[in-house]
């Protein structure tokens, strides 16, 4: 007798997320993770592409159901999702997840903020609900490639671990059984988009949209479609043209991190930035703050900075 299906094994997993208690330090860090991404959402709401973004919510229109951080737009949970998670990656101080090659938060914090209020959910069903997006997204990234994915693909591991993620913690706050979960997922594969051209977006705004916004907005609407009733696919990870020969070089290993479910937590693995800038230039800034504190180098000393990065 085998046991359950990968499919299987994850939908239960997620159905059950907000009955099951998180360890004390992952509850912790979890928490901080939703403030940092709160707070990235506010200094983005200044910003170009978080200014753009909470534009296109007000003119949406459609049924009071979640803010827009920073403004007094009430819009329905999936374009507030859509519009905070552009505002949580507006400034680049939305977190990182190196093993997955993620900004995890900034599309799961504002889909399961967006659900949560929609549902009139709890802080504790929130915080469960925002660590499971950890939990799910990052292990879809890893088995992407993460950051061995750079460059070959042309998929934006960016935009589709985190979108998997943000279904994960709509799905559990919207209250799907495990066979909805499956039909959620299901809706999910079926969105997965985002390609590196991303990296050419010198105005920051389709970048803000990759990263954040696309992944919740879809991510909330897979959940609440199958809310709503609709079904869908039962197993879109095995059977023919399945989303994992598609999307994931490392899908042989899914089936091993998802067993690891409930005794790793990918949110340990997440570092929250300490400079506004993308994670590869943190090391940079933290050298020239280094030399600059040292040697009491002014700008008006320097005639010329090389940066040589790996």
């Amino acid at each position: 007798m085998t046991g359950p299906s990968l499919i299987e094994s994850l939908a239960a997993y997620i159905a059950s997320a907000l009955e099951r208690p998180l360890p004390a330090e992952v509850a912790e860090k979890t928490k901080h993770h939703v403030l940092d991404t709160i707070a990235a959402m506010v200094t983005g709401s200044k910003l170009k592409p978080g200014e753009l973004a909470t534009r296109f919510a007000a003119s949406s229109g459609g049924t009071p159901e979640a803010m827009v951080i920073g403004s007094q737009v009430v819009t329905t949970a999936v374009t507030a999702a859509m519009a905070n998670a552009m505002l949580a990656h507006s400034d680049e101080t939305d977190d990182s997840h190196a093993p997955s090659l993620t900004h995890p938060g900034c599309a799961i914090v504002p889909a399961a903020l967006a659900v949560a209020e929609r549902e009139d959910a709890s802080g504790e069903a929130l915080v469960r609900a925002v660590a499971l997006g950890y939990d799910v997204g990052c292990r879809i990234g890893r088995a992407m490639g993460g950051i061995g994915s750079r460059g070959v693909s042309g998929h934006a591991t960016h935009s589709i671990g985190p979108m998997f993620g943000a279904a994960a913690a709509a799905a559990a706050l919207a209250g799907l059984d495990a066979r909805g979960v499956r039909h959620a997922l299901a809706y999910t594969a079926q969105q997965a988009s985002g390609i590196t051209s991303w990296a050419r977006d010198s105005e920051h705004v389709e970048k803000a949209f990759v990263f954040g916004g696309m992944g919740a907005r879809n991510g909330v609407t897979s959940a609440l479609f199958v809310q709503a009733g609709l079904t869908g696919e039962e197993d879109v990870f095995s059977g023919e043209f399945n989303f994992l020969d598609v999307f994931c070089p490392e899908r042989d290993k899914l089936a091993g991190w998802v067993a690891t479910l409930g005794s790793h937590y990918e949110i340990l693995e997440t570092n929250i930035k300490k400079f506004p800038v993308g994670s590869p230039i943190q090391a940079a800034a933290e050298a020239l703050t280094l030399i600059v504190a040292e040697h009491g180098i002014a700008a008006g000393d320097v005639a010329r900075l090389d940066v040589l990065l790996p």
